[in-house]
């Protein structure tokens, strides 16, 4: 790790929601922490259908975050303390429902409650069908929370695990992680 990263020191709140490509931000967790950043993780219910909270508690080093009413042991409340805490707040993947959810300003969940109240970046890497990404609602969306300031990344054309070819797959985690960098950055 370079201590002159713009990772070391920063501290990314990971939101993970209900794709197939939740597999792939465990790599992205393992790089960031590599290069000096802290990552804390959120799951939403329907992440935990692809992929368990032990993962990311073990490469993160970190408490994993799922339910909006976690247990506390004083006053803090969760959304709040990791909103306030992120340097920056990727969702990755993101799904069309949890796009649809933030362009709505919906907040029934940890997750959409963090980005809520969050002031840092927020950085959304979708992952999705090529029908559902190319969709009038899904595009319409997205440049109204582009034009809000979120910031959006890929997706990439490829393969998809539905079997389709075609834009929809999670931006790679090298892409990604030089988008965090560059947001920072500034």
């Amino acid at each position: 790790m370079s201590p002159d990263s713009p990772l070391a020191g920063s501290t990314i709140v990971l939101g993970v929601t209900g794709s197939i490509a939740a597999y792939k931000a465990a790599d992205l967790v393992s790089k960031l922490k590599q290069r000096g950043g802290e990552v804390f993780t959120v799951i939403t219910r329907a992440g935990l259908e692809f992929i368990t909270p032990l993962t990311f508690e073990t490469l993160s080093g970190n408490r994993v975050y799922t339910y909006l009413f976690e247990e506390q042991r004083q006053f803090d409340p969760v959304h709040i303390s990791l909103a306030s805490r992120a340097d920056l707040v990727l969702i990755a993947p993101a799904t069309a429902n949890f796009i649809g959810k933030m362009a709505a300003g919906l907040a029934d969940d940890l997750l959409s409650s963090v980005v809520m109240a969050t002031r840092a970046p927020v950085l959304i890497a979708p992952a999705m069908n090529t029908g559902m990404y190319e969709n009038r609602i899904v595009q319409s969306n997205i440049k109204k929370l582009a034009d809000l300031g979120v910031i959006f990344i890929g997706p990439e054309s490829g393969y998809l695990a539905c079997g389709y070819e075609g834009k929809g797959r999670l931006a790679s985690t090298d892409t990604i992680i030089q988008e965090i960098e560059a947001i920072l950055r500034t």
